[in-house]
């Protein structure tokens, strides 16, 4: 039987509404019947996951609730693979994990790995203060030989107010501000930059930004489009052994070429995907 993508999300909604038309608008489809079957909840009331993060214990601890409770929801709805819209949660993917049955498509590893891809080699990070405080970006960019770059304290706050002040309140976000920061990340000798909250994937939505910026939103949404993603999907529920960690040097299950829809029209894909392993 097809599966079914679970997105949790809300984090922000509006982030959450351009994470699925960005899989709506990669998915080669004539017919209704040819997309994913993809189960969003939206869960606005998830505390926020920077003040939570760089709060009390408890503080962290409640939002790790409550993102376990909605996975768990979405595991139990029937979801085959998880795909969270917001690089900060992605803080406790692997607490989260290990309490789940079904992978989670790992946002920061795979926007690492396409960086890499790519031959970059010293990366601006974009992000909320809780995804940078936490290094959960550097870690991952440390581990394959690159060079994180994070932004003066000053310019740190003018991103946190573009997030915050702007984007989550409706607006488009300023120009001006995100001029200054573009500048410094050119000036430090970055060869691109991360968007690493998904409010700056909205806000390269209403805006026209350069390659030079690298959307982790979009590597996600691209990511479920490749044969070994719809593999998981449509194959976790009856074979155990696909959800085994996609990582060099660990026996894999023999590979499976998948496009989005098998037609000669329509390429076939192989791509390892960052999946954290599932009990």
């Amino acid at each position: 039987m097809e599966g079914i993508l679970g997105v949790l999300g809300g984090m922000g909604p509006q982030a959450t509404n351009t994470f699925y038309q960005r899989i709506i608008d990669r998915t080669q489809a004539d017919t209704d019947q040819e997309h994913l079957r993809v189960l969003i909840w939206s869960d606005a009331k998830i505390p926020d996951r920077t003040a939570g993060i760089l709060g009390t214990p408890e503080q962290a601890e409640a939002v790790f609730a409550h993102l376990l409770a909605d996975a768990k929801l979405l595991e139990g709805a029937g979801c085959t693979v998880l795909a969270i819209p917001c690089n900060t949660s992605h803080y406790f993917a692997d607490r989260l994990q290990a309490q789940l049955h079904v992978p989670i498509i790992h946002m920061i590893r795979e926007t690492v790995k396409t960086i890499q891809a790519m031959g970059k080699q010293t990366v601006g990070i974009l992000a909320t203060d809780g995804t940078v405080q936490t290094g959960i970006y550097q870690n991952e960019l440390t581990a394959a030989g690159l060079t994180p770059v994070t932004l003066p304290e000053e310019l740190q706050k003018t991103v946190m107010s573009i997030i915050y002040d702007e984007i989550k309140k409706g607006e488009t976000g300023s120009r001006e501000k995100f001029g200054e920061i573009d500048a410094y990340l050119r000036s430090v000798g970055c060869d691109c930059a991360i968007l690493g909250c998904t409010e700056l994937s909205v806000y390269r939505t209403l805006h026209s930004l350069p390659p030079f910026y690298i959307d982790a939103m979009e590597i996600l949404a691209e990511q479920l489009m490749y044969g070994v993603s719809k593999m998981v999907i449509f194959r976790s529920r009856s074979e155990d052994t696909v959800r085994v960690a996609m990582m060099a040097g660990t026996e894999q299950p023999k590979p499976m070429s998948m496009g989005t829809m098998l037609r000669p029209d329509r390429p076939i894909l192989r791509r390892g995907l960052s999946i954290t392993n599932a009990t």
